[in-house]
């Protein structure tokens, strides 16, 4: 948990500030009954009106000091915690977003919801927590025996002999109730997963008619959690009452053995009220103590769970090299392999190599699982090739810094992605500064303006979340427009018009040609007459190049190629046969 180092050094001084006001709060506390326990043996026993008046004043005043302390103490500690918790939250974001595709993957999504709200919350609870508790109890804690034993030595045995006691249980709870707790936040992560799942698939379950599937196996999680948290809460109920009781015992016997010393007249009446609420403060402070380490045990599995995002290596570099676009030779593959997994035997790209000049159109074809889309997220470093190099622009991607090389390309993927909000922003989203002139160009070049003309609010009309009320075509079209308006040097689209009619498809391609001239457009696509139109074609097959060519070149040398386009054409006729 060495990140939180960061934290320790920024809010140490307020913290200390809080643990100030709190001591004075404390301190105000244990002074309240040995003023009470004066008022009783002297000004009540010897009738001394103006001593009771006098004293209670003093008492007064210093409840009124604690009140003031625990304000202020109370102010800090909120703005401390809160201010903790917003930082904490923010740079876990951070680091998410910096992560590696692939380590990024080895942690689920809803995982990664649940320690961005639930598992910060817990640690930011016990930062609250030690401000108002964790320190209080023992200064309460060790001030009532000191005090205890200024007053009474004999009967402030009773106290010491209880607190070894309590200080077990308290390490029970924390050595048992640990593993429980941890399993709480892996079950709501598990819940949390099932409700995502259901949610951006509710329309095949509805479809399937899988409803009451989706329901037992959310009841299930929802079941797991259940009985993970009373298995957790069950020990916590079990350790609370041992403490309580062995508190309360503590007090019987102050009460016992003092009554018969107040009948001996060996102790004053005011001295046993005295120990008896030094007893309460004592039981208080262990009963604080007790609270304050269940918070830490849950905190505790919480940071865990942080920290092992926090600790994640993998975080894309930054480089200062910096990327020549005027460089011919755009993009450059050299004796290329790639493995998910880092395993040589599990290459999925092997012994790449191909180059795209600047202002020229790459097609890429294959069968499903060929590699088409592993071979692409090299370019903009979203993994890192196990041998070889990729250079953008002349600078191998892994020595060029990821936010400027990132600039320069655009992404158009399989799964488009909107966001809740209007049509104009979600475009607007690949560049928030471009001029609504910008907009309409990009639009028109992706074949999707004069739809968007036709409704009734134009740009202005809102979309649900993920554009739920637009089609997969208009989906994919405004995708294309979003990433058309970032002006990109290198344009990847990842078979994003196979909802897409060819007559739109080739208008689309045609606007492309005519975008820019010195504009490298990456297409992979399923379909043959995706890919026909363009300056080269690489035909992929089981991760390696099975053909580089022209389309009139492919047809004559690589069977492959043939071979699909056979499949597609062929099919195509008989479909019009028929």
């Amino acid at each position: 948990m060495g990140y939180l180092k960061k934290y320790v050094k920024k809010y140490y001084k307020m913290f200390l500030l809080a643990i100030l006001f709190l001591s004075i709060e404390a301190f105000c506390d244990l002074l309240q009954p040995t003023i009470m326990s004066r008022i009783v043996d002297i000004g009540i026993k010897n009738h001394n009106l103006n001593f009771v008046l006098k004293t209670g004043g003093f008492m007064l005043l210093i409840t009124g000091i604690g009140a003031a302390g625990a304000v202020i103490r109370n102010n800090i500690s909120s703005r401390v915690s809160q201010s903790f918790g917003t930082e904490l939250r923010y740079d876990l974001f951070s680091k998410i977003q910096n992560l590696s595709y692939e380590n990024s993957g080895k942690f689920e999504t809803a995982s990664l919801v649940t320690r961005l709200t639930n598992d910060v919350t817990q640690v930011q609870n016990l930062v609250n927590g030690m401000m108002r508790f964790f320190v209080k109890a023992p200064l309460l804690g060790i001030g009532s025996i000191i005090m205890s034993i200024i007053l009474e030595p004999k009967l402030s045995l009773i106290i010491a002999a209880i607190i070894p006691i309590v200080i077990l249980i308290i390490y029970l709870n924390n050595k048992i109730g640990y593993p429980f707790f941890k399993k709480v936040q892996k079950a709501i992560d598990k819940i949390n997963s099932a409700m995502r799942e259901y949610l951006s698939g509710v329309r095949v379950v509805k479809a399937f008619n899988r409803s009451g599937f989706e329901e037992d196996r959310f009841s299930k999680s929802n079941e797991e959690l259940t009985n993970v948290q009373i298995s957790s809460m069950r020990i916590t109920s079990l350790f609370s009452p041992l403490t309580m009781v062995t508190i309360n015992l503590g007090v019987a016997g102050v009460l016992w053995f003092g009554g018969f010393s107040v009948n001996t007249g060996e102790i004053q009446v005011g001295r046993i009220i005295a120990l008896t609420n030094y007893m309460a403060q004592l039981s208080s402070s262990l009963m604080m103590i007790s609270t304050v380490f269940t918070m830490f045990v849950r905190a505790r599995a919480s940071a865990e769970r942080i920290g092992e995002v926090m600790n994640a290596s993998g975080s894309v570099q930054k480089s200062i090299k910096p990327i020549n676009i005027l460089i011919k030779t755009g993009i450059e593959f050299k004796n290329v392999s790639f493995a998910y997994s880092g395993d040589p035997d599990k290459f999925v790209l092997k012994r790449i190599n191909f180059s795209v000049n600047s202002g020229t159109t790459l097609g890429i074809i294959g069968t499903t699982g060929s590699g088409k889309t592993s071979l692409v997220n090299l370019i903009p470093r979203f993994y890192n090739a196990a041998e070889g190099s990729v250079k953008v622009f002349g600078i191998d991607v892994r020595d060029a810094d990821v936010h400027e090389l990132r600039d320069v390309i655009a992404v158009v993927p399989q799964k488009n992605t909107l966001f809740t909000g209007s049509i104009l922003d979600n475009i607007r989203w690949g560049n928030d500064k471009a001029s609504f002139d910008q907009v309409r160009r990009a639009s028109e070049i992706a074949q999707v303006h004069e739809f968007i003309k036709s409704l009734r609010s134009g740009y202005d009309t809102m979309l649900g979340q993920g554009g739920v009320n637009l089609s997969g075509g208009q989906k994919q079209r405004i995708a294309i427009a979003r990433a058309l308006v970032k002006k990109p040097k290198i344009l990847i689209l990842d078979d994003c018009t196979s909802a897409v009619d060819l007559i739109t498809e080739s208008k689309i391609q045609k606007g492309l040609r005519e975008y820019s001239n010195d504009l490298i457009c990456i297409i992979i696509a399923q379909r043959i007459t995706s890919v026909m139109g363009a300056d080269s074609i690489l035909v992929i097959d089981n991760g390696e190049i099975a053909g580089n060519g022209n389309h009139n070149e492919l047809m004559d040398n690589c069977s492959i190629y043939q071979d699909i386009y056979d499949s597609q054409f062929k099919r195509e006729d008989t479909i019009c046969q028929i």
